[in-house]
């Protein structure tokens, strides 16, 4: 079913690198710093709306993440929240900015193989900045003949990518951990995905088992990918 592919694009946070984790564990920290106010488990789950309620106006990654948690301080703390706990709210942020790059198993050696057969590039949404930095970091920019950072990932997202592409919708792969971003929207549209579960998803990125389908594979670890293909 791959025999006619042309273009692999690859996800970044948690398919080719570490991403997620680092995201509960501030989450936590932040809990931790306004349990005087509220409970853990409902700082959590009014951090989440507010995620929600902000990603129109901040978009996907850090930066939005930290200005919904100084948002949501405020409001639980009734505006008494310190100078000093918005500083470690901000430092929380930047902790995260700070992060070195963990690649996950098997990433170079498979996209060194697979560059020698397809054009291989790389399709994330988030913030452009951190993005980029990150893909710097991790030392994988000179295997990607094309960086894609979208502002979210639905169907018309890539649509216009495959178009700019100038390729039909089954010449194209999508590889990804996110069954609601990389994959069900890339089958909508006539294209390839496969599905490489990470361990850590956000609730956002979830998806009901009503929505889960046979349109596309599913495999543990990228390094089953070349044999797939």
């Amino acid at each position: 079913m791959y025999k006619n592919i042309k273009v692999i694009a690859f996800d970044a946070d948690d398919t080719l690198w570490v991403n997620e984790p680092y995201f509960r564990e501030i989450e936590g920290e932040f809990a931790k710093l306004l349990s005087v106010y509220e409970t853990e488990n409902k700082i959590n789950q009014e951090l989440y709306k507010k995620e929600i309620d902000n990603l129109n106006l901040y978009g996907y990654g850090i930066k939005g993440f930290v200005l919904s948690m100084i948002e949501l301080a405020i409001e639980i703390s009734n505006t008494k929240i310190s100078p000093e706990e918005i500083t470690k709210i901000i430092n929380f942020g930047k902790e995260m900015l700070n992060k070195p790059i963990e690649l996950l198993e098997g990433v170079e050696e498979v996209l060194k193989l697979l560059q020698t057969r397809y054009k291989i590039i790389l399709v994330t949404k988030g913030d452009l900045l951190d993005q980029e930095r990150k893909l710097k970091k991790s030392g994988l920019m000179k295997y990607f003949s094309h960086i894609e950072v979208l502002s979210d990932k639905k169907e018309h997202n890539y649509e216009r990518l495959i178009k700019f592409l100038n390729i039909d919708a089954s010449e194209f792969l999508m590889i990804g951990n996110s069954l609601k971003s990389d994959v069900l929207p890339i089958v909508a549209v006539g294209a390839q995905a496969i599905h490489i579960p990470f361990h850590t998803t956000w609730i956002h990125e979830q998806i009901s088992k009503e929505e889960e389908n046979d349109s596309y594979h599913t495999i543990s670890s990228l390094k089953e990918l070349p044999i797939l293909l």
